[in-house]
């Protein structure tokens, strides 16, 4: 099992859910932990920010899987980043004593990838939401992994994306609203003018939604 590097913003008195960050391509876990407290001001919910298992060549930074080309994940690293992030998600849950059912898993380009996967992967448990900031759901080219839209119809979706994004085209994230309006799912769907970036604009709205979501 391979035990993931994290940081954590723990909640003010016992937790009422939990939130996971799972960071975007050549990153690491302490991007994205600033925005707990813009999130959740509240601070209701114990906040996780997972290091991604891969440091490629002398790069600095870390990747969830590699790119043959963006939108479709090399199966290998993709895989083996799933199963680590699945055991680490179940380790961190237990640890906090939050159910499945009151986490939500959230992430930024790579790291959105990651939380579309978890949360739609048939052999894992549903969690209470998917936060996507500028990424998109995964295609397989060996069809080795399908989200599964149809145990989880109710599962709520916050998606965001910048119009004029260079790395992750707009257009992936029309892909991915379409899908998941097309299955059903509850979908937020905040387009913004802006690049490859979490905006300002994107905060109040996240803050709201998840205060709906983990109520």
């Amino acid at each position: 099992m391979t035990t993931l590097d994290f940081m954590e913003r723990p909640s003010d008195g016992p937790a009422t859910g939990a939130l996971f960050l799972h960071h975007g391509r050549g990153s690491w876990e302490g991007d994205l932990l600033p925005l707990a407290d813009f999130f959740d001001p509240q601070r209701r919910l114990h906040v996780i920010a997972p290091r991604a298992p891969l440091q490629i060549g002398d790069a600095q930074g870390f990747h969830w899987y590699t790119v043959p080309r963006v939108g479709y994940p090399d199966p290998a690293t993709f895989h083996a980043a799933r199963r680590a992030l699945a055991d680490f998600h179940d380790d961190q849950l237990e640890r906090i004593a939050v159910s499945h059912d009151r986490a939500v898993l959230g992430g930024f380009s790579m790291g959105a990838v990651m939380s579309f996967t978890l949360a739609l992967s048939a052999d894992r448990p549903t969690p209470a939401g998917i936060l996507a900031m500028s990424g998109f759901i995964p295609v397989l080219d060996d069809n080795s992994w399908q989200p599964d839209f149809d145990s989880r119809p109710e599962l709520p979706v916050f998606l965001a994306h910048g119009r004029l994004d260079p790395v992750i085209d707009f257009g992936f994230a029309e892909i991915a609203h379409s899908k998941l309006e097309t299955a059903g799912l509850p979908t937020e769907f905040l387009p913004f003018d802006g690049g490859h970036e979490v905006a300002m604009a994107e905060m109040a709205p996240i803050a709201e939604w998840l205060a709906r979501t983990l109520p």
